[in-house]
């Protein structure tokens, strides 16, 4: 259908599920569990930086790749900013694949529940009940900074585009 917002897995298309956010937008908040079942909200890190890392799962390799990467960078990012690692995947297997890969820096989230995330972002892929592949940057003061939504899903993410817009704001 001509104007639905899609994604490609292996060059077939899925649909987006919601309205995409844009930057000069006010970030949705969102409520996601972390790996102990917790409640988590992205409004808990007013002030901060935060980097919304959206896979389709951990447990594939580019995901994997991924958030690695990106715990990588959190490292050399400082205190202001955290990523954050949103995916469908339940937080039992966030909490293992974490530390089966040494992954201390990132903090996942699972969007399991009420796919609040994926809706509010416009990244759930109905058909699937999996989450696209993007990143948002938002701001401290809670506005969405840069968008970067990566098109067919078996690929990484411009890595170094996401970075310069953390940078932009530190």
């Amino acid at each position: 259908m001509a104007g639905k917002r899609s994604v490609t897995l292996n060059g077939d298309r899925l649909e987006l599920a919601g309205a995409a956010v844009k930057v000069g937008d006010r970030a949705p908040d969102f409520t996601a569990l972390d790996q102990e079942l917790q409640e988590f909200r992205l409004s808990s890190l007013k002030g901060k930086v935060r980097v919304l890392v959206s896979v389709p799962s951990l447990d594939t390799p580019v995901c994997d790749l991924e958030t690695r990467r990106f715990n990588e960078e959190a490292s050399r990012l400082g205190e202001r900013v955290r990523v954050l690692v949103v995916s469908m995947d339940l937080p039992f297997a966030q909490k293992r694949w974490c530390a089966a890969a040494g992954v201390e820096r990132v903090q996942t989230l699972s969007d399991h529940r009420e796919a609040a995330f994926g809706k509010a972002y416009g990244l759930l892929i109905p058909a699937l009940r999996l989450l696209a592949r993007a990143v948002i940057v938002v701001d401290g003061a809670g506005t969405v900074s840069y968008v970067q939504l990566v098109k067919e899903i078996g690929k990484e993410p411009d890595y170094q585009a996401v970075l310069r817009a953390v940078q932009e704001l530190l």
